[in-house]
């Protein structure tokens, strides 16, 4: 959803409330002068006479009606009423207080829904929560166990990194060492340097120097830059701080770690390795996918109501942010190549794929259509999209 156009509204309401109030500031500042130097005229020796003051009032009355504080307070506050009654309106539009028109009945499996949703509280570390839930909700009170007990461990690795110790970190990438390499991470050289680093730091340079040789040097052939780098440092042992590898010392390396222990130990237990569970991806999606189709349903006005129900597709198209375009991996069926950052997949029309490369070849470098080698769709290739993996 595109919160701008509320955003601005809001700009412009708090905008004109400054202006007015200034406004009225400056009015009553002007007014408050003029009757404070009519009073200190009237207390002073040249007043004799009850004339003189009444001659005084007449001159601040007036001087106060040439001010006409009504007058100049009454623009500024008309322009705040006007935004104010548009911003109402604005979140009126935006926030469609009834989304039952987008509802569909769909049958779901409840056993699997309630896995997910455990699931989610799990991996964010609610554990009560979730083995609430389970014990409410499943009549299978054992099937999320599983997955409560590798969240668990990886909740456990991460309660040890944030307190500087590695050594359930280092437990657990040694015994997937095989798997993070087939995932190309090189997590278990992180963990490694940092631990050589902490050594550095608190123990000896012949300690640090033999945690090397034991622990890091099997990387010399991938990583010949990192070992050289890291010998360096045994030079700046007790002043790693000022010598050119300070950055080694940063609390994000920490905070990188981290992640990268989250993200690899999701993606071993095939689940998202984004920052954020598949449910709540789920529901993003579904919340950015609501107004179009509370749109539709308010232009069909509910005659179609029952024809919605029986689709097995969205009536109208739904664009979504490239936060939600991924994909494991993509093979082009046209030239038989996996995709790239240099030749990525593209969204045809029609809903089919091809790499970039086919599509500026069938399309011959987007100067004419060519038709969708799945389907005998036309194609117009300025309109494919990328998707990302």
């Amino acid at each position: 959803m595109d919160l701008n156009p509320i955003k601005d509204a809001f700009d412009r309401v708090t905008k004109k409330q400054k202006l007015s109030s200034s406004k009225a500031q400056e009015v009553i500042d002007l007014i408050m002068q003029e009757i404070e130097t009519t009073l200190a005229n009237m207390k002073s020796e040249t007043i004799s006479a009850p004339s003189d003051c009444n001659t005084l009032l007449i001159e601040l009355k007036k001087k106060l009606k040439e001010v006409a504080p009504l007058s100049q307070l009454e623009s500024t506050q008309k322009e705040l009423n006007i935004a104010l009654s548009k911003y109402p309106k604005q979140l009126e539009k935006a926030f469609n207080p009834d989304i039952s028109k987008a509802y569909r009945n769909i049958e779901f499996d409840i056993h699997s829904l309630n896995q997910i949703i455990a699931s989610h509280f799990y991996r964010q570390g609610m554990f009560e929560i979730g083995d609430c839930f389970i014990s409410e909700a499943s009549k299978e009170p054992d099937c999320a166990l599983a997955a409560r007990k590798l969240f668990s461990e990886m909740y456990t690795i991460l309660e040890a990194v944030k307190n500087r110790n590695l050594g359930p970190a280092l437990s657990w990438v040694a015994a997937n060492s095989v798997k993070l390499r087939e995932n190309g991470s090189d997590l278990q050289l992180k963990l490694h340097r940092l631990q050589f680093v902490e050594i550095l730091q608190t123990g000896s340079r012949k300690e640090a120097l033999n945690y090397a040789r034991t622990n890091i040097a099997p990387f010399a052939g991938n990583h010949f830059a990192e070992l050289q780098k890291i010998m360096a440092c045994l030079l700046w042992s007790g002043k790693l701080d000022r010598s050119p590898y300070a950055e080694l010392l940063s609390p994000e390396n920490w905070s990188s770690v981290a992640e990268e222990v989250t993200r690899q130990f999701c993606s071993l237990m095939g689940q998202s390795s984004s920052a954020e569970s598949p449910l709540g991806v789920t529901v993003s999606a579904g919340f950015q996918s609501l107004p179009p189709l509370l749109k539709f349903m308010t232009v069909i006005a509910g005659k179609k109501q029952q024809e919605w129900q029986t689709m097995k597709q969205l009536p109208v198209p739904v664009e979504l942010d490239g936060a939600f375009q991924f994909h494991s991996v993509f093979v082009c069926p046209v030239s038989k190549e996996q995709s790239s950052d240099e030749n990525p997949p593209m969204l045809m029309s029609c809903g089919h794929v091809l790499c970039k490369q086919s599509v500026n070849k069938m399309s011959k470098n987007n100067a004419k259509s060519f038709k969708c080698p799945y389907c005998p769709t036309e194609i117009d290739s300025t309109k494919c999209r990328q998707l990302h993996l």
